[in-house]
């Protein structure tokens, strides 16, 4: 019951912090405030005020990849599950030494048998190439939809509001 009130605290955090960052789908795809930087400097300016001003639009873009990457790769799907799932079983079921013919099974001796098996299972599963494809095609959205996108009126009077 603990667990259960930690987790809807958590969703709550989350809701309260990170979804209310997230600006309307008409104004994040506003296709009227897209242009070609002049140079540069307006690139690395763009990109610095929309990274803050977009951020809940960048973690969501950031999250539906992880979920696409994930959906799309079934052995990491299938070898975190394994592993995940493991842990919970042995937590819940195996806390005690159980006796099983003539031998003692301990957690210690499960949690060996689930790395035996899992990290290879997960090695085999690239994770590391999974997560570099997610850095790289996320961020290659994120710097680009940032740098096109011009900044609102807003952003004029943000150093203002800063020095209030």
């Amino acid at each position: 019951m603990e667990t259960a009130m930690r987790a809807v605290e958590t969703i709550k955090s989350f809701r309260e912090t990170r979804l209310s960052a997230l600006r309307p789908p008409a104004e994040f795809f506003d296709h009227n405030r897209i242009s070609r930087p002049a140079d540069l400097n307006q690139a690395v300016s763009r990109i610095s005020y929309n990274t803050r001003y977009f951020s809940g639009n960048y973690g969501l873009i950031v999250a539906v990849l992880a979920v696409y990457a994930l959906l799309t790769s079934p052995l990491l799907l299938i070898s975190l599950g394994f592993l995940i799932g493991g842990f919970a079983a042995i937590n819940k079921w195996a806390p005690e030494p159980m006796q099983v013919g003539d031998h003692v099974v301990t957690q210690k001796s499960l949690y060996t048998g689930l790395f035996v098996i899992g990290l290879p299972l997960l090695w085999w599963s690239s994770p590391l190439g999974t997560f570099f494809w997610l850095v790289g095609a996320s961020g290659f959205l994120i710097f680009l939809h940032a740098s096109i996108i011009e900044p609102g009126v807003e952003s004029e009077y943000a150093s203002v509001q800063d020095g209030v």
